[in-house]
Parts: structure tokens; C-alpha cells; sequence
């Protein structure tokens, strides 16, 4: 994680650190002295995430809690993500190295894990100041994007623990009704009401492609890289994962991923630097993934605009805490912009699918 990533701890995220050290020096070993110096990550939407760090220690922790306001689920169960990560580290390496969970609200109000720092380096919507990338690193990169991804989706769950971490089949039905129904319990005034997508999704849906451990929030963003080699050395942000469909998983992963020649607004939107020349376009990283994992692509507009609604319900969900002030961080305030875009998006697929 790169120092550009971090800023000062908004006061409305603010927690009390003292006592949150009070609490980790009984539980990580080597931890002693002084309460750590907090700086916040910025790049995140969801749960929220703070560098701790002890200078005197040569030590850098991080630690993930959810945020105030409206909670989704699953999607901040710290309990949850700490023990899904502590099982999967054994079978896919690049998972981070989890030291301790709270589930004390008396100690900062929330639950909350700590797990060791992944150094390396992390790529939003415009490279580093300095770093460039050639044609072919670019399209190197995304090949490591796409594979990566198919790692993870050729885990046994089973050899992992994690056989109960799902809800066995029905996982396409059970998303569909899921992000349907939450986008309209987020709804509001300035957001469309998506049903023409949302039937469309429940009329089209296929069978499970397979069953196996998606991440459900794959983006180049939660992807640590190694700064020599651009080798993934770490995936971060497991608060989705789940045992559900892998091409469910490759959908909601390509909804983010903004090729050069798509529209302004489109590009607006990017945070991660998916429009680089060489970048593999959208149905290149379908037709590799397929390939790899021997699975068929030709359903793949379903997927698309899947994944495609359910960016829109994450953003409408953030934005319904802006505009019921349970945050004022600023970078939600357009959101209903981009929830309105995804709608146009959602139903120009659908029109091309139909071929009307």
C-alpha cells in the first residue's frame, strides 16, 4: 500500500486509538509502548480501513471495522471476513495474515480485526507520479488481473474449511432476488427504479455455472502489487466472499473495468487504470478466463448486466447514507449520477442481448 493511498482519519470515522492499543497489545504479540500513529485509506466505500503504525516497533498493522449508518448484511460482518481469511491463507497465499478480532463494543463501539500490512503497491484510477507502463506490461498486468482470479476460483472449498460458507446452489436466483431487493430498500428520489433491468435478470437467469470461493469485489484497487515485478502479493477486501458462481464473480469484476473507447461518462467513473494501451479489453478477459477455467462464455450478456446492476445498488447503498447524512464524505455526493448511467448501460446491453 502506497503512502498516496493514506490521508488524516476523518472525524466521523475517528475511534478511540488508546483504547483500541490498550486492547491489541494484550492480544498481538511484540506489541508494546506508545499507541500507534492512525492514518486512514481513502480509496475504500464500504468497511472502513486505518494503517496503525509503531515506529519504535518497525511495525505496521492494519485494521478493518465497518462504518456508521446503514449496514448490508454480511458485507460488514467483522467476525465473518477475520475467519474467512484466517481459513482460505493456507490454500491461496495472497490472502493477508489476520492477528486478532474484536467483538467488544466497548472498545472502539464496533467490531473490528487487525491483520498484518501487505506491502507493495496499489493502482487506482491514474498511475504514480513517475511510473509508466509499456503495451505489453499493461497487458501483462491484466493477464494477472484475469488469472488471479481464476486461482481463487479453482480452490477447493472443502480443503479450505470453507464448505459451509455458502448457501449451496440457487446462488444466480438467490443474487438476483438479493441485489433486487436491496437496491429498492436504497432507493431514492433522484434514482431509477431499474425495474425493465431487474425482470429482465430474473427472466434470463441461467443454472449455476459452478460452486466455488468468489471474492464478489475484484478489482486492480484491491489488488496489492510487488513494485519490481507487478506480481500480485496480496488481495485485500474479503468482506463479500462467498461459496456462489465464478462467471457471477467475473461480471461484477468487469462492470469496473473501463476500456479506452468507452463513453466520457464511462471513463469519468474509472478508478483503476483499466483504459492503459495493452490493457486486454472486456471480452478478452472473458475469453481468457473462459478458456482457463473451461467454462462457456455464451450466456455472457447476462453476466454483464448483472454485474453491471449490481455496481449500481453498491453505489445507490453508499449514496443512501450521503443523502440521509450517516456520512458527509464528499466523494458520495454524485453517486446518484453514476446510479442513473449504470441504468443507461444496463439497458443498452440488454437491448443488444435481445437484439432489438
Amino acid at each position: 500500500m502506497t503512502n498516496t493511498d493514506q490521508g488524516t482519519v476523518r472525524s466521523e470515522d475517528a475511534f478511540d486509538v488508546a483504547r483500541a492499543h490498550a486492547w491489541l497489545v494484550r492480544q498481538v504479540e511484540g506489541l508494546s509502548g506508545a499507541a500507534p500513529d492512525v492514518a486512514q485509506f481513502t480509496g475504500g466505500a464500504s468497511n472502513l480501513t486505518y494503517q496503525l503504525s509503531y515506529p519504535h516497533l518497525g511495525t505496521e498493522l492494519i485494521l478493518r471495522r465497518p462504518p456508521a449508518g446503514k449496514k448490508t448484511g454480511s458485507g460488514h460482518d467483522m467476525a465473518r471476513e477475520y475467519h474467512l481469511q484466517r481459513a482460505l491463507k493456507p490454500v491461496f497465499p495472497l490472502v493477508p495474515t489476520v492477528r486478532a478480532l474484536c467483538q467488544d463494543p466497548g472498545v472502539i463501539g464496533t467490531d473490528f480485526y487487525v491483520m498484518d500490512k501487505v506491502p507493495g503497491l496499489i493502482l487506482r484510477g491514474q498511475l504514480p507520479h513517475g511510473m509508466n507502463l509499456t503495451p505489453g506490461e499493461a497487458r501483462s498486468l491484466s493477464e494477472t488481473f484475469v488469472d488471479t482470479l481464476a486461482d481463487l476460483h479453482q480452490i477447493n472449498p472443502a480443503a479450505a474449511g470453507l464448505a459451509g460458507l455458502g448457501k449451496g446452489e440457487g446462488y444466480v436466483r438467490r443474487q438476483v432476488e438479493g441485489w433486487t431487493h436491496r437496491y429498492t430498500q436504497a432507493r431514492t428520489w433522484n434514482a431509477p427504479s431499474f425495474r425493465r433491468v431487474t425482470t429482465w435478470l430474473a427472466r434470463h437467469q441461467p443454472e449455476d455455472a459452478a460452486l466455488c470461493v468468489v471474492h464478489n469485489d475484484w478489482r486492480l484497487d484491491n489488488l496489492v502489487l510487488d513494485q519490481e515485478t507487478l506480481r500480485v502479493a496480496g488481495v485485500l477486501d474479503w468482506e463479500l466472499a462467498t461459496l456462489g458462481d465464478p462467471l457471477m464473480d467475473l461480471g461484477s469484476a468487469l462492470a469496473y473495468w473501463v476500456q479506452a473507447d468507452d463513453s466520457r461518462m464511462a471513463r469519468a467513473m474509472r478508478r483503476q487504470p483499466s483504459h492503459l494501451p495493452g490493457m486486454l479489453t472486456r471480452a478478452e478477459l472473458v475469453e481468457r478466463y473462459c478458456d482457463r477455467m473451461g467454462l462457456p462464455a455464451g450466456n455472457w450478456p447476462f453476466y454483464e448486466v448483472f454485474g453491471l446492476f449490481r455496481l449500481a445498488a453498491i453505489a445507490q447503498q453508499i449514496y443512501y447514507r450521503y443523502h440521509h447524512k450517516q456520512t458527509r464524505n464528499p466523494a458520495f455526493r454524485n453517486l446518484w449520477i453514476a446510479v442513473n448511467y449504470l441504468d443507461h448501460r444496463c439497458r443498452s446491453a440488454i437491448r443488444r442481448a435481445d437484439g432489438s
